[in-house]
């Protein structure tokens, strides 16, 4: 099999990884990939937005299968596209993935079908903003509606933050289109979960589970990111836990989306918020997470080919999926002043001192002569292991064998913060 994967960062660089170890697959394209994946795959310059060229691609390349990493192909509609031409492609159709296009639709239809959520308010004008912040308490979370390549989310501890972070999202558009509209809710007190599951339009089944890093520095501290680190599996989602959450989350999410008549194929990720009063929802994405993934797909020991083409099929099942009992640690090297301004272009040395059971998913690289950085995030450090202590030894160890200018990460991923 061809297959085309869409993406450039770690999350596709593990995707990219886990099919080269398909026995079904004979050649892989990644469009437009980065330095790590073009070791595995072959790279080709389409931009992810450019949907129409990445169509005519994988017409021209007879391409068997073709995986979407990133959220904004599959909001502008990439697998409608791809599927009235007759091929097979991973991703939910443009009206499912507004789940994750509107943050606001995301809200409705959590409400529409009593899938526990926190509670929220929608504005589109500053002034209707500023007064509603009276319905809520601090600390209180502020959301851009649409996409903000996972930056549109500022949590307030009082009147003026929250006052500047409306007046940036909605009068200096900060976010763009993203922030004409933004939600105001309430914040949840609690530990973070990510689940993602597939979905294929039959059945939703849960991955095995992880937990990710969101703030920049140490001890949860500093702005979010993108994510800094991930850990797989999450303690936290034990079987108790998950039965409920199967109950109150994944049999609503599963009807509300039939009823809704979304004919959602591919990965939902939930973002939950592990409460007093039970799990509930913080977000949708409708794509694998990133670094979720990159903790998630190096436990997975089956053939991810054929996951994927039951699910497009709408024949997978539990038993399709089998997992490694070990633990996996992920731990994400950034760029000098991420997530605001950084620089590109600096030489990264150590790679090939790295030992053979330490995983290096590229996020933001290139290759000129060197591996350069090329984006905000960088590399994904990764490791199998037998317990996630065990990792973070392994995981640190290898770290301090690498290096580029204005290297930054966190010190405590995995370690107990809660």
């Amino acid at each position: 099999m061809k297959v085309l994967v869409i993406g450039s960062g770690a999350r596709e660089h593990a995707i990219v990884w886990k099919l080269s170890q398909s026995p079904k697959v004979s050649e892989i394209f990644s469009a437009p990939g980065n330095g790590g994946i073009s070791q595995i795959a072959k790279c080709v310059n389409i931009k992810v937005e450019d949907t129409d060229v990445l169509l005519s691609f994988a017409l021209k390349e007879s391409i068997d299968l073709t995986i979407v990493g990133p959220e904004v192909p599959l909001v502008a509609g990439i697998v409608d596209k791809f599927t009235e031409k007759g091929l097979k492609i991973f991703g939910p159709c443009k009206k499912s993935a507004m789940l994750e296009g509107s943050k606001k639709y995301a809200k409705e239809f959590m409400m529409k079908h009593g899938i526990p959520t926190a509670k929220y308010a929608v504005y589109n004008s500053f002034n209707e903003a500023i007064n509603g912040l009276d319905e809520f308490s601090f600390p209180l979370v502020i959301k851009a509606d649409g996409l903000a390549a996972g930056k549109g989310v500022v949590i307030c501890n009082n009147k003026e933050e929250a006052y500047e972070a409306v007046r940036g999202i909605i009068e200096d558009r900060k976010f763009g289109e993203a922030g004409k509209e933004i939600i105001i809710e309430e914040f949840l007190e609690g530990i973070e979960a990510s689940l993602m599951c597939l979905v294929d339009g039959n059945k939703i089944i849960p991955l095995e589970s992880a937990k990710d890093h969101k703030r920049l520095l140490d001890n949860d501290e500093g702005p979010n990111t993108g994510g800094m680190g991930c850990i797989s599996p999450n303690k936290i989602l034990d079987e108790k836990l998950m039965a409920e959450i199967k109950v109150e989350i994944l049999e609503k999410v599963l009807n509300g989306l039939q009823n809704e008549k979304l004919d959602f194929k591919g990965i939902l990720f939930i973002g939950l918020m592990v409460t007093v009063e039970g799990a509930k929802v913080l977000e949708f994405n409708v794509r694998f997470g990133d670094p979720e993934t990159e903790v998630i797909l190096p436990r997975l020991e089956s053939d991810i080919v054929n996951i994927f083409l039951k699910t497009i099929d709408g024949t997978i099942s539990q038993e399709d999926l089998k997992w490694s009992p070990k633990s996996c640690v992920c731990t994400v090297l950034a760029s000098g002043g991420y997530p605001e301004a950084y620089e590109k272009g600096k030489v990264i040395s150590g790679l090939d001192k790295v030992d053979s059971d330490v995983l290096i998913f590229h996020a933001g690289t290139k290759r000129v002569d060197n591996i350069i950085t090329d984006g905000g995030r960088v590399l994904a450090v990764t490791t199998l292991a037998d317990s996630i202590d065990e990792g973070r030894k392994k995981i640190y160890e290898n770290i301090n064998k690498i290096y580029f200018d204005g290297m930054q990460y966190r010190k405590d991923i995995g370690k107990k913060l809660n």
